[in-house]
């Protein structure tokens, strides 16, 4: 019975049809409210993001004929790519070359008659769920590594900001202690499990993969745990089956990520990989991890288009005979996060970039090995995984688009690769290193100082007394000096052009001087020597 089953299992096939057309695009397009939530339009207006034909959902009516269609089941659909996941025999998918509303057909055999894909699939999640023995601790080692710390005394603790969480299960997200804050604050909107099709993404209790990355983020226990974002809003997708690897699942989390999208979503986090499948002939190689073959690395790629920052772990593959990253990782337009330990040295196990991506892969890395995490159970343990580092990045991530509302999310990047600690030496390991988010901050911030042609500020570093030159019809109100941790200083009400200000008796380091104009505020980042 077993071997027949698996014969079954073998003749279905997977395949993406894609279709050639959609219902009512100029009418869509010129009423985005129809397709579109208003977070999502005011999202893409604020980055100059246009709205364009992959924001119309496909033609339902192409939907239900391909349902109708003999031996074929409808597992999943994208209006990014206007194509529909089917599931059936060779025979049955070939068939819907027929209907003349269907494009072209892309299997996930995409050589049914080549050999030499092989697996060696394994539990993704094994190493991630895997307890480190641990003294008692908190995840200060974790915040304090990449200086979110800093940016949360500025009151910078994601406010405002979406995150979408794409993962394989939330188990007790919805009752546990260390999301009371998240849930009392209504921060915790809707989700939905694409896998089993159910609006409670609560229901299944399979895996508890994603309650612990959401935790790194979002969790929040007086005294013992703090996520990188605790103030963030949070939409949850389970995308992955975790009892199964099959391309089906790339299709869920471009759907997921296309329903973020539409939902105004700043942030995907996506703790998850492919690369290897059940069925070797659909499993990828090394030279697929190119960052355009895989169908979710193509989906991540736009998802960056429509402006969404999508972070992503590099995988776990560093000790394996795989070693580099996983797809969509891969991608070009993801923010690839690779992992190390307390210490800030490459974690083994962390998955590799290579010459086969087009960018430098991983992008930076946090901590991954012995990573404090809260569990279905409100307990704080210590994991293993990428898993967890790509979550503390996309937390602190949301924290530097409260902080920096008016930059593009490629800007946002770059201000946190240049940061890191081997930013003018990548290498394939840690990438350009450990970020330092309170120096992302402080590099954004000062990108304001030419924001008037007018104005001057003088000298800089400065030593007594800093002058100021404002444009004349700026009807300054005030201006205020705070420490890095967010400490103010002194406070100054300014009505003139020209003006200065005392600094002498300051200790020498970094401050940020904020002035609070008629229509805007300007902040600079000050060195005092």
């Amino acid at each position: 019975m077993l071997v027949l089953s698996q014969a079954f299992l073998y003749a279905q096939e997977d395949a993406w049809v894609y279709l050639t057309d959609k219902q009512n695009v100029s009418a869509s397009i010129s009423n985005p409210l129809t397709i579109l939530t208003q977070q999502s339009i005011n999202r893409k207006n604020a980055h100059g993001i246009p709205i364009d034909e992959r924001d119309v959902p496909v033609n339902e009516s192409y939907i239900s004929q391909l349902k109708s269609q003999p031996g074929i089941t409808v597992k999943a659909k994208s209006k990014w790519f206007n194509a529909v996941h089917v599931r059936g025999t060779e025979t049955d998918i070939n068939a819907l070359e027929n209907l003349g509303f269907v494009d072209h057909i892309d299997f996930a055999d995409r050589s049914l008659t080549t050999s030499g894909r092989t697996t060696n699939q394994q539990n993704k999640f094994e190493l991630e769920r895997t307890l480190v023995d641990f003294n008692y601790g908190t995840t200060q080692n974790q915040v304090e590594m990449i200086h979110i710390d800093d940016v949360h005394m500025m009151d910078y603790t994601g406010e405002g900001i979406i995150i979408a969480v794409l993962d394989a299960g939330f188990p007790n997200v919805n009752t546990i202690d260390a999301f009371q804050r998240l849930r009392d604050n209504g921060d915790l909107l809707n989700g939905y499990d694409f896998v089993d099709r159910n609006p409670n993404v609560y229901a299944y209790t399979g895996n508890t993969h994603g309650t612990k990355v959401l935790s790194t983020m979002a969790a929040y226990l007086q005294d013992l745990y703090v996520g990188t974002a605790p103030d963030a809003s949070y939409y949850l997708f389970r995308t992955e089956d975790a009892n199964s690897e099959n391309p089906v699942e790339e299709s869920y989390w471009v759907e997921a990520a296309e329903r973020a999208d539409s939902l105004g979503v700043h942030v995907i986090n996506s703790s998850l990989g492919y690369n290897t499948y059940d069925n070797p002939n659909y499993s990828y190689t090394t030279n697929d991890m190119d960052g355009t073959t895989a169908y979710i690395s193509k989906g991540a790629n736009i998802a960056a288009e429509k402006g969404i920052l999508v972070v992503n772990s590099a995988g776990n593959s560093g000790n394996s005979s795989w070693q580099i990253v996983t797809a969509p990782a891969d991608a070009p337009g993801v923010f690839t996060i690779g992992g190390v330990d307390s210490n800030g040295n490459y974690a083994s196990f962390s998955s590799q970039g290579s010459a086969i991506q087009p960018t430098q892969k991983p992008d930076v890395v946090a901590k991954a090995q012995g990573t404090y995490v809260v569990d279905e159970n409100n307990g704080i343990e210590s994991n293993n995984g990428t898993s967890f580092s790509s979550p503390i990045i996309a937390g602190s991530v949301a924290c530097l688009m409260q902080a920096l509302p008016n930059i593009t999310i490629d800007q946002i990047k770059q201000y946190v690769r240049q940061s890191a600690s081997q930013y003018t030496t990548p290498d394939y390991f840690l990438g350009y290193g450990i970020p330092d988010f309170g120096l992302a901050l402080a590099n954004g911030l000062s990108v304001n100082e030419n924001a008037f042609e007018t104005l001057k500020l003088y000298p800089n570093p400065v030593v007594g007394t800093l002058y100021l030159q404002l444009p004349s019809t700026s009807q300054t109100s005030q201006a205020s000096i705070f420490d890095v941790t967010g400490k103010l200083i002194l406070q100054k009400p300014i009505s003139n052009s020209f003006e200065t200000i005392d600094m002498s008796s300051l200790a020498s380091g970094l401050y940020l001087l904020n002035l609070q104009l008629k229509d805007s505020a300007l902040t600079f980042k000050l060195i005092k020597q």
